[in-house]
């Protein structure tokens, strides 16, 4: 049954928003009493924080896959963008910007998940780069892939960035070109300016 809870609560959230979703609207859409629900999470917020890990378990699944079969870190970052604006919106109603608001330790801990996964597997890229002739030699590894997670996660801050103001797919766009052009060799800056032009950025 938590499963089942879980899974309709995620998709709810996703459409609607954390702050939006009751749980009365959760047994609403699984057919069953509220006292259902209350039985295997007394309280909303532990609901919504199985839903978020759980969640983007499969979005790190996928940017796993992504980077497996990127042809280079360079075009591996614009793909992992496309895939990370499928779950990223600008509107107060979004899950994003409702759990920065409304669940902030939750949104903590979200970001821990995703430095202890993506950790990694953003070194390794930074050191494809590097061998590749598309990165600077140099470059301290270690902290470009701090600074890298540092700004990704700025510019999702609805703080520093009100979603009134900035959309969210033309930061990712402007924070990439950003990042590359402060780690690429001439060689790296003239593949990302083709890409940009293949891809119409």
């Amino acid at each position: 049954m938590e499963k089942e809870i879980i899974a309709q609560a995620t998709s709810l959230f996703l459409q609607y928003g954390f702050k939006s979703v009751t749980m009365d609207d959760i047994a609403e859409k699984m057919g069953v009493s509220k006292k259902t629900i209350y039985v295997h999470f007394p309280k909303k917020e532990q609901l919504v924080l199985e839903s978020v890990m759980q969640h983007i378990d499969l979005i790190i699944d996928r940017i796993i896959n992504i980077s497996k079969y990127s042809k280079d870190p360079i075009i591996q970052l614009y793909q992992l963008k496309k895939e990370a604006m499928k779950h990223l919106s600008n509107e107060k109603k979004s899950p994003q910007y409702q759990l920065q608001k409304y669940y902030p330790n939750i949104y903590t801990k979200l970001k821990d998940k995703e430095f202890k996964a993506l950790g990694n597997l953003f070194t390794a890229s930074i050191l494809k780069g590097i061998e590749t002739g598309l990165f600077r030699k140099e470059l301290d590894v270690d902290f470009v892939m701090r600074i890298f997670f540092n700004g990704i996660r700025g510019i999702r801050d609805i703080a520093l960035f009100p979603v009134e103001r900035y959309k969210i797919d033309e930061l990712m766009i402007k924070f990439s070109e950003y990042h590359l052009r402060a780690i690429c060799t001439p060689e790296g800056t003239l593949k990302l300016d083709n890409y940009k032009k293949e891809m119409n950025l």
